[in-house]
């Protein structure tokens, strides 16, 4: 093996160490890219030199950087539109009738990158402040990198990524432009908290289970044994009666049997039916 391809090697189980994301060979190409501001910054040139003085003594700063550098934070205010109106449609009404006694909804991003899920699902709720009047709506968003989360706590945005998912109306009423971009409204804001945190490691974020769950585009980074684990600590974050949103094009079929499709609803998914004991089936 050639040290440049050695030294690949390392940073990609670098970044499977500490997020559970499997670098593929076809993600490799990005490596270079990725680093870039690394190199410029420390004065390396290349991946070798990185990789060396990784190895040394007191590294975990760079060795955090180099992590943060590689994660893959793409995402855009109601991201997949289609899907994302299912929950206002359909998914947060049944909800709300299946909770209308203690009037509380729970929900958690899982991978909320820079915010924009986060701060879309608020948006949802306070555009119908009248129908959740008297409801406890806890929101809250996780995801590995701590400068993503610090991005989501400060809710500002420029002009280029307020616009992508946003129609004009939405950002006037949502947002104040200032000289800094475009800052979320307190009202939004206070919708919602984040956390950094592992979903493969990290604790619960919450000591309940939640209704809805959303961990979209997280996945497909993860190789298949990766993948299941995540989806048993899924399993348990979601409320018996509560739903899974994966991302478009993502499925459970033939990744766990902790889930089912629900009916009808792309991208939505439910939990499996316990099974039945072998004794209580001998018996019926």
């Amino acid at each position: 093996m050639e040290a440049s391809e050695a030294s690949h090697q390392i940073i990609a189980d670098l970044l499977e160490a500490r997020t559970g994301q499997h670098l593929t060979e076809s993600r490799r190409w990005r490596v270079n890219s990725a680093l870039a501001g690394i190199f410029r910054q420390h004065g390396i040139s290349n991946v070798d030199q990185l990789v060396c003085l990784l190895a040394d003594p007191g590294s975990d700063a760079l060795a955090q950087e180099v992590v943060e550098a590689l994660l893959n934070n793409e995402t855009y205010f109601f991201r997949d539109k289609p899907t994302f109106d299912q929950l206002p449609g359909e998914i947060l009404p049944e909800l709300a009738q299946r909770r209308r006694d203690v009037k509380r909804l729970s929900i958690w991003s899982a991978g909320c990158s820079t915010g924009q899920e986060v701060y879309s699902l608020a948006m949802l709720f306070a555009e119908q402040a009248e129908r959740w009047q008297g409801w406890t709506i806890d929101i809250i968003g996780t995801d590995v990198s701590h400068r993503a989360i610090a991005t989501a706590r400060g809710g500002l945005y420029s002009q280029f990524e307020v616009q992508r998912g946003l129609g004009v109306t939405q950002m006037l009423r949502h947002f104040d432009e200032t000289p800094r971009g475009w800052q979320v409204r307190g009202e939004v804001q206070d919708m919602v908290r984040f956390a950094q945190g592992n979903l493969l490691t990290a604790p619960h974020p919450s000591r309940l289970p939640f209704d809805l769950v959303l961990c979209r585009n997280v996945l497909l980074y993860f190789d298949r044994q990766v993948r299941h684990e995540a989806f048993e600590r899924l399993s348990r974050a979601v409320m018996p009666d509560g739903f899974l949103m994966l991302g478009a094009g993502e499925t459970v079929v033939g990744q766990t049997d902790r889930f089912v499709p629900t009916q009808r609803r792309a991208s939505f998914f439910e939990l499996a039916p316990a099974p039945v004991p072998a004794m209580a089936r001998r018996i019926a």
